[in-house]
């Protein structure tokens, strides 16, 4: 099945490669990731996060070095959802996209919901850099 997807993304005037050192260092979460993180700590291979939703963990894929932070969120009903997240070069600075899937089954207020928060998180990530 194939879910339609937006792409939300935010220039950020920094180096693609200081960007995604913030992002790879999962401490940095809770400041600029709000819709997924108000707290979050490592358990084995994953992280665990207080997030709106309960707590949620948290497993990013490889390729931070080339500024993939894709990553996969299980929510505490068992649900598993896959959020590509990429910093690109884009000329002195860095273009942050998160792309938004949307998953049989939710409404039309709930994803514009879900669009507004991760906005505002890239919002966030750009003003903590």
């Amino acid at each position: 099945m194939t879910w339609p997807a937006r792409h939300i993304s935010r220039f950020i005037p920094r180096k693609p490669a200081e960007v995604s050192a913030f992002l790879a260092d999962y401490r940095n979460l809770p400041e600029w990731a709000q819709g997924l993180s108000t707290g979050v700590r490592e358990e084995g291979e994953e992280l665990i996060s207080d997030s709106p939703l309960g707590r949620v963990r948290v497993r990013f894929g490889a390729g931070a070095e080339l500024g993939i932070f894709d990553h996969d969120v299980t929510l505490p009903d068992g649900r598993t959802f896959h959020n590509p997240l990429r910093v690109l070069r884009n000329d002195e600075g860095s273009e942050v996209v998160f792309t938004l899937y949307r998953v049989a089954g939710v409404t039309d207020e709930d994803y514009e919901k879900d669009a507004a928060m991760i906005a505002a998180d890239l919002e966030r990530l750009s003003a903590a850099l």
